[in-house]
């Protein structure tokens, strides 16, 4: 028996069969909005599970959809902890969230962005690295770029710049985002990865693969015949998500409360 693990199956209706690589497994984890509390839970349940079900060395790959920071109480401590995760047997990747672009591009000093970016989360960002939001509002762009970039660890930055737009598993793509229909993967614009909304929630076409992908809040793990959405609003329900694909198995990890002990199935 499995304690404190909730895992749900997912039921997809389309006929067609999603698999991922022989011999691997995927952790793709929902957007986490600077809940460091619940993202040390979920990755307890995915040690846990990993306990549980061993892989081979090598086999289990943790993947981060973006939205790391802003609006929940420790962007800082997310970043640092993803960037330097050691304490659990599989490889940490992470994809760039739209709020980690504006992020970026405040830290580059781009006009028109700071006073925004402050007022749509980024006021929890700059607190969480020992700044006062208040304080900053009232500085130019410049100098908010200036003090920002004092603050932040070279090492998340550095973070932040090397992550990617997606990634390929299997018959799976992994999108912060979402993707543009009807677009070839490889001609997909990175402002489409990371800000999508319509028409991909609404689009029903095969899009040759099963998309997971994190940015829009819904009440649940949303699952449609060719995408999978898994943010689930952390910030302020609570409830962390992350998809666990292997072999043709689908299944979902969260932070939700337990449903006794035991997987469920």
């Amino acid at each position: 028996m499995i304690r404190n693990l909730f895992r749900r199956a997912a039921a997809l209706t389309s006929g067609r069969s999603f698999s991922g690589p022989s011999g691997k497994r995927l952790y793709a984890v929902g957007d986490i909005h600077g809940r460091l509390d619940l993202l040390n839970d979920l990755l307890n349940r995915i040690a846990e599970d990993l306990r549980a079900r061993p892989t081979a060395a090598g086999a289990a790959t943790i993947v981060f959809l973006g939205d790391l920071i802003d609006r929940g109480p420790n962007s800082a401590g997310v970043i640092e902890r993803i960037s330097t995760l050691r304490d659990v047997p599989a490889r940490a990747l992470s994809l760039l969230g739209n709020h980690e672009e504006i992020l970026m591009r405040v830290l580059d000093g781009e006009p028109g962005l700071a006073y925004d970016w402050l007022g749509f989360g980024g006021d929890a960002c700059v607190e969480s690295y020992g700044l006062s939001a208040v304080a900053m509002k009232a500085m130019s762009e410049a100098r908010i770029a200036e003090t920002l970039r004092a603050a932040m660890p070279p090492a998340h930055i550095a973070f932040l710049q090397d992550s990617g737009d997606t990634i390929r598993f299997g018959d799976y793509l992994l999108v912060h985002a979402g993707i543009r229909p009807g677009v070839a993967i490889e001609d997909q614009q990175p402002h489409d990865l990371r800000w999508i909304r319509q028409p991909f929630l609404s689009d029903a076409h095969d899009h040759g693969c099963l998309v997971i992908h994190g940015h829009t809040v819904t009440d649940g793990v949303d699952r449609r015949e060719n995408r999978i959405g898994i943010d689930t609003g952390a910030y302020r329900t609570g409830i962390l998500t992350a998809a666990v694909v292997e072999g043709n198995a689908l299944d979902f990890i969260d932070t939700g409360p337990d449903v006794g002990s035991g997987t469920l199935q």
